[in-house]
């Protein structure tokens, strides 16, 4: 090969890989996507037919997300009109007292019909999950770790559950077992979704909400997601089955060092709970 069209190659490769790192760093991280995903419950009770969970997870604020970007995804969850706003952990990435005020101001802003629920991730545990809770608390939303919450329409009852954070060893599943009502359909937020593994046998869940893997924030063709996060090895994103219970891995709407995204766009998902 001649010496020029070598230096061209090697040119227009480096421009490629360039271009491909700054539209990952750039531009995806800030291209939020809404997910309408129908989730079939057996046993849903008719008057929860049609329920619209609103699924997020992973901000990590303090580190790439600043509050007018949290603000923009406060904006388009509130236009979606959700009956419920779930929050499956990692809402900060810096010391809890100096992202506090930049999360209290945007969240405090969520207009679910019934309630915001929210678990704990690990993030949360690496920088104060104390200050985390006092941002909950100041905002309004319940936080089911190791909990249930039950939204009820008339007789019919919506239990979502919680385990504190698996990966810190926080979680406690026979704690929610024993608070979690015989009657109406249950939904578990985790953090981490491998915990399907242990949730899914017990046969008290319907559907797990989690986060965690941010859907291995780099996806890559052939190759797939080079890297994932343990306790996220098998349930990387999307709707997923356990045994006879779904799972659905939300993809975050933050992000961690290397800052990049590619083809994995940042998540907000409409989960409409219909009858089987």
């Amino acid at each position: 090969m001649p010496l020029l069209s070598r230096n061209r190659i090697i040119v227009m490769a480096g421009l490629i890989a360039a271009s491909a790192l700054a539209y990952a760093h750039l531009i995806e991280p800030k291209r939020l996507v809404v997910r309408h995903v129908a989730v079939r419950l057996p046993n849903l009770p008719p008057a929860f037919y049609g329920y619209r969970i609103v699924h997020v997870s992973d901000l990590h604020m303090g580190s790439w997300m600043t509050r007018p970007q949290l603000h923009r995804a406060v904006k388009w969850i509130n236009i979606l009109r959700p009956d419920l706003i779930a929050i499956t952990g990692d809402f900060i990435d810096r010391i809890a007292g100096e992202a506090s005020e930049d999360l209290i101001e945007p969240l405090s802003q969520l207009q679910p019909r019934d309630a915001t629920v929210a678990v704990m991730g690990n993030h949360d545990y690496y920088h104060g999950v104390n200050g985390v809770r006092r941002v909950l608390r100041a905002t309004g939303m319940i936080d089911v770790s190791n909990r249930v919450h039950t939204v009820r329409r008339g007789e019919a009852s919506l239990h979502l559950t919680g385990v504190d954070d698996v990966a810190q060893g926080h979680d406690c599943l026979d704690a929610v077992l024993d608070q979690l009502p015989d009657d109406g359909t249950a939904i578990l937020l985790v953090h981490e979704p491998d915990f399907a593994h242990l949730s899914a046998p017990t046969g008290r869940f319907a559907l797990q909400l989690s986060g965690h893997t941010h859907g291995g924030q780099v996806r890559l063709p052939i190759i797939g997601t080079p890297v994932l996060p343990s306790y996220g090895l098998h349930f990387v994103s999307g709707l997923n089955r356990a045994g006879d219970m779904q799972v659905y891995v939300n993809a975050g709407i933050g992000m961690i060092p290397p800052f990049v995204r590619f083809g994995v766009r940042p998540e907000i998902t409409v989960l409409t709970l219909m009858h089987c």
